[in-house]
This record gives structure tokens, sequence and C-alpha cells, in this order.
């Protein structure tokens, strides 16, 4: 019986070190690669909707509607301008907003809405308006790639109507999305299919811009806004 007690408080004096050397090993084997874990979580943070996804790419064709206006203003002012940010502008709308943005609405919205029978006359709409801004940009493009600091030309007038056109077609046109066709999408879809749907406009955006594409495209319209001095945005608060 002595013994017993002896051993049993010999046992917990040691218990502390020895439950530390009991559960170090277990803890071990539970622990999960920081650096790889960490990254997942922040991958799944940051995912964003279809939607959301399609609504922010609208912002960047908002900012390179900017810089089209302000090249009205430089042709229905008469003033010299740099063609090569025009160019780069149209450029940016080829790629980014025409052979990306547009194709996932091309290759997965509108698909499930004519399916589904909803908003198929808005559907057929928005795809005409795709192709004629694709004729408005290859125009664009060609008639700003002439332009110089000293452009005059009687292409200029060409060149206005062209951006005109664009500006009064495209404006409308990405509202409506906005408002009527990207709020519905959720009702035609499984809720696994609209995650799945995230995941695989992420990857292609990331595979046509590389990682944090988004960002990249952005920065890449505020230099050129920088160029036209157009940045800030306090410049345009009314006095």
């Amino acid at each position: 019986m002595l013994e017993s007690s002896s051993t049993r408080r010999s046992f917990l004096r040691q218990g502390p070190i020895a439950g530390a050397a009991l559960i170090a090993p277990l803890s071990l084997s539970q622990q999960k690669p920081e650096g790889k874990e960490k990254g997942k979580k922040e991958k799944e943070d940051e995912k964003i909707s279809p939607a959301e996804d399609l609504m922010r790419e609208h912002g960047v064709l908002n900012r390179i509607l900017l810089i089209y206006d302000e090249h009205l203003r430089f042709l229905s002012e008469k003033k010299p301008f740099d063609g090569s940010v025009l160019v780069a502008a149209a450029d940016m709308v080829r790629r980014f907003v025409e052979d990306y943005h547009e194709r996932l609405e091309e290759d997965f919205l509108f698909p499930r809405f004519r399916k589904a029978g909803k908003h198929v006359k808005l559907v057929d709409t928005l795809q005409a308006q795709h192709k004629a801004g694709r004729d408005l940009t290859a125009k664009i493009r060609e008639l700003a790639a002439t332009a110089t600091l000293k452009y005059v030309s009687t292409d200029s007038e060409k060149l206005t109507d062209a951006l005109r056109a664009f500006l009064r077609m495209y404006r409308p046109h990405e509202a409506r999305e906005d408002t009527v066709l990207f709020p519905a999408f959720r009702a035609i879809v499984s809720p696994h299919e609209y995650d799945s749907l995230g995941d695989d406009f992420e990857k292609k955006e990331d595979e046509l811009f590389g990682d944090e594409g988004f960002f990249k495209v952005v920065d890449q319209v505020a230099q050129l806004e920088k160029k036209l001095d157009i940045y800030e945005l306090a410049q345009f608060t009314p006095r």
C-alpha cells in the first residue's frame, strides 16, 4: 500500500513532463504546413461570385470609357494628342473586355438564360451589341494608330463618330447587365454550379493575365489615366 502510494506520488511529480512528452508528438503529427494552409485560406477568403467578378470587370470598362471621353474632348476642341494612348486603350478593350469578359458571358451566361427561357430577348440584344462593339473597336484602333500629337485629318470625324457610338452603346449595355442579367443569373443555376463558375472564371483570368490578373489590368488602365492627367479622382468633384 505504501509502495503504491509512493509510486502514485512519483508518477504525479513526473506527470507534467510525461504528459508533455506524450502530447508533443501528437500535436506535431496533427500540424499542417502553415504556409500552404494559409495560402489556401487566403484564396478561399478572396473568392468572389461570378456576378461580382463580372461587375468589377465592368468597372475596368468604365475607366476605359473615361479615357475615350477624354479623347472625344480633344477631338471636339481640336487639341492635338498622342494616338498611342488611345491605341493602348482600344487594345485593352479588345483583350480584356471583348476576348475575355464578353466571352465569359457568351459561353457561360447567355446559353443558360436561353435554355431557361429567361431574358432571351435581352441576351440576343447584348450579344448583337458585343459584335457591334468589336467592329467599333477595330475602327477606333485603326484610326487612333494614324493619330499623332499634331493630329489634323479628315479621319477625325470618323474617329469621333466611332468613339461616340461605342460610348452610347456600352454605358446602357453594361448598366442593363449589372441591374437585370447578373442579378437574375443565380436563380437559373444551382448553388453548386454558381460557385463552380466563379472558380472557372478565376482560372480563366489567371490563365490569360497571370496571377492577380485583374489588378494588373487595373494598374495598366491607371497608367493610361496618368498620361492623360485624369487619374486623380478629386478633379471630378464639382467646385
